[in-house]
């Protein structure tokens, strides 16, 4: 009896949840594939279609099934969708799309969004914010989906206004701030998302076979879609859910009620007698079962089992009168009785095996009535066995958890404690050690964080170089610290770590521009080349150049030149007279006509 009223009080425990979740229950559902700037998607409007009939199968009040919406449609499905969430007691909201993260803050993106510029983000995207304002007037659960953690075409062409703005890959972590709210990403955070082959997502899958689950807790519902998708995905996609619910199960589809009847007591003395009389299996046996339990389950057990006896009794004894037939038959023909002595006998055993025949026929039945009672018997005791340890089972596992969580919170306080009595400790007098790490593990450990941030390009090997000092330096000017350039220091791997994404800009070599995070070749068409700025120009048709004179026409003309005679030149005398002195006229010379050795000025000689 304390075996039967734990089971009902087990079950009614399972119906009040679902009675008190299913008051109300509404969902919007939206899928968008036909984007007009980037390609086409080929799932979401089906993973719409199939998760839509989802929650209609499960008996929600309102399901609403958007396609396609650009960013009027959408602001007006949410805020068409906010006034029905206000009169709800649960609200789901499924999105199967194009998303991105932007400085930390997920966006869900319209059909007609262009996303030139990073700062497009703001103005033709939704915040997921949005979407969460729009549910937050459910009274008891409030349920985001998101299968929109795919590989963003738009990250790759959009122009960024700031060098330091992160573009995530995939969508970033979320904390919910109101109670009772749970956000299910498709992908753990900061990872992508496949589409797959078939016509629907692994991850749309798996929640139309494990959420409509009548009674189960959506906790346990989610850690089963997470073990599908990451077995049809060959562990490269982790499904993620943040946020948290009460201490009580929590289920999407409410229990299915427990047809009453007979129940199985496992621990009852009544069931180990049953199992007494199963293994001597005599009639005797039997009877006195049921003579001691007139009336309950296992009395209607044993009665299966005393007519499975009656009719073993009555085909044994049909064939013992068989054989006896056959025997006087014998006897009879031995004794070449006389013929109607033996016609007899031949009609006689004819009676008596057409007489075993049925006997045997109803012998196979009640033993197939039998068996089926026992194993009824035996599904219905584990039946019980396992509802009792799936309740004892979720019960130690939230306990477990929120054993974890509130280790966890008090292990973080303790840590922020222990740091600010560390500074304050500091501040006076130095005491405290850093962890024991040698110098060349710290600065190894410094560098594979400035890699992933994009601000060294070498590799980390632990040697704390100008070139690992250059990056650091980098990275105090694009994230606005003021950390020691000249060695690799615990401070400095603290604040390189906060940071998600990349920080320091991607620089290309000339003839290269940035893809993401990745240097790529300039291409440019025929007849175009790469000019100073790295862009593409045509490059000018070459001016005819004017031909070199013929040497041998250049020597001529010289020869001509060195050939003709001097000209006349002035001898630099000067001759003088009555009338004064003068320059001796080009070609002529002085010469002196009188005695040599006497003076005088001597006539000007011309040829």
């Amino acid at each position: 009896m304390r075996f039967r009223l734990l089971v009902l009080l087990i079950v009614a425990s399972w119906f009040g949840t679902g009675a008190a979740l299913a008051e109300k229950r509404v969902a919007l559902i939206m899928g968008n594939s036909a984007y007009k700037n980037v390609a086409r998607l080929a799932n979401p409007a089906n993973d719409a279609v199939l998760v839509g009939g989802m929650f209609r199968k499960s008996g929600f009040d309102v399901v609403d099934v958007k396609h396609d919406l650009n960013v009027v449609d959408m602001r007006k499905a949410l805020r068409e969708f906010g006034s029905k969430a206000r009169e709800a007691d649960v609200a789901v909201i499924y999105y199967a799309g194009h998303g991105i993260e932007l400085d930390g803050t997920n966006y869900l993106i319209p059909t007609d969004a262009a996303l030139e510029t990073d700062t497009d983000v703001l103005d033709e995207a939704f915040p997921l914010d949005r979407v969460l304002f729009a549910i937050e007037p459910a009274k008891q659960l409030r349920l985001v989906i998101l299968d929109a953690c795919r590989d963003n075409p738009f990250a790759k062409t959009m122009k960024r206004t700031v060098a330091s703005r992160a573009i995530g890959r995939g969508l970033a972590k979320v904390e919910p701030t109101s109670p009772n709210t749970m956000i299910a990403f498709a992908a753990k955070a900061g990872s992508t998302a496949s589409d797959g082959d078939a016509r629907n997502s692994p991850f749309a899958t798996a929640l139309v076979e494990r959420l409509p689950m009548p009674g189960l807790d959506l906790r346990k519902a989610f850690g089963f879609v997470r073990d599908d998708v990451l077995k049809t995905t060959g562990y490269k996609q982790e499904p993620y859910v943040y946020g948290s619910l009460g201490g009580d199960d929590v289920a999407l589809v409410p229990a299915k009620p427990v047809a009453a009847g007979p129940q199985a007591n496992p621990d009852s003395e009544i069931r180990r007698d049953y199992e007494l009389a199963l293994q001597l299996g005599t009639r005797d046996v039997w009877t006195a079962f049921l003579n001691r339990y007139p009336s309950g389950f296992y009395t209607d057990l044993a009665k299966a089992q005393l007519n499975r006896i009656a009719a073993e009794d009555a085909r044994a004894a049909a064939a013992e009168k068989a054989r006896q037939a056959e025997d006087e038959k014998a006897r009879l023909a031995a004794e070449r009785a006389k013929k109607a002595e033996q016609e007899k006998a031949a009609a006689a055993a004819k009676a008596a095996e057409n007489a075993r025949l049925p006997a045997e026929k109803a012998k196979q039945i009640e033993e197939a009535k039998a068996i089926a009672a026992e194993q009824r018997r035996k599904d219905a005791e584990a039946a019980v066995a396992k509802a009792l340890a799936d309740k004892q089972a979720a019960e130690k596992a939230l306990a477990d958890r929120l054993a974890n969580e509130k280790a966890a919170a008090e292990k973080q306080a303790s840590e922020k404690q222990q740091v600010t009595d560390t500074k304050q400790v500091a501040a006076v007098a130095p005491t405290s050690s850093p962890p024991s790490l040698s110098p060349q593990e710290t600065a190894k450990l410094v560098q594979s964080e400035l890699r992933r941030v994009g601000c060294l390009a070498a590799s980390a090997d632990g040697d704390w170089n100008a070139s690992s000092q250059r990056s650091l330096t980098l990275f105090n000017k694009y994230a606005g610290t003021k950390l020691d350039t000249k060695l690799a220091s615990f401070e400095a791997l603290d604040a390189i770590k906060t940071k998600p994404g990349r920080v320091c800009p991607l620089v290309c070599d000339h003839g290269f521009k940035a893809d993401g995070d990745t240097c790529v070749k300039i291409a440019c068409r025929a007849g175009y080349r790469v000019n100073a700025d790295n862009e593409c120009e045509k490059v000018q048709d070459k001016k005819p150049v004017a031909a070199r004179d013929d040497a041998n026409k250049r020597d001529a003309e010289r020869k001509q030149i060195e050939s003709r005679p001097a000209r006349a030149q002035t001898s630099g005398q000067i001759t003088c007279n009555t009338m004064g002195c003068r320059p001796v006229k080009p070609g002529c010379r002085l010469v002196k006509l009188g005695t040599p050795g006497e003076p005088g000025n001597g006539s000007e000689v011309c040829n």
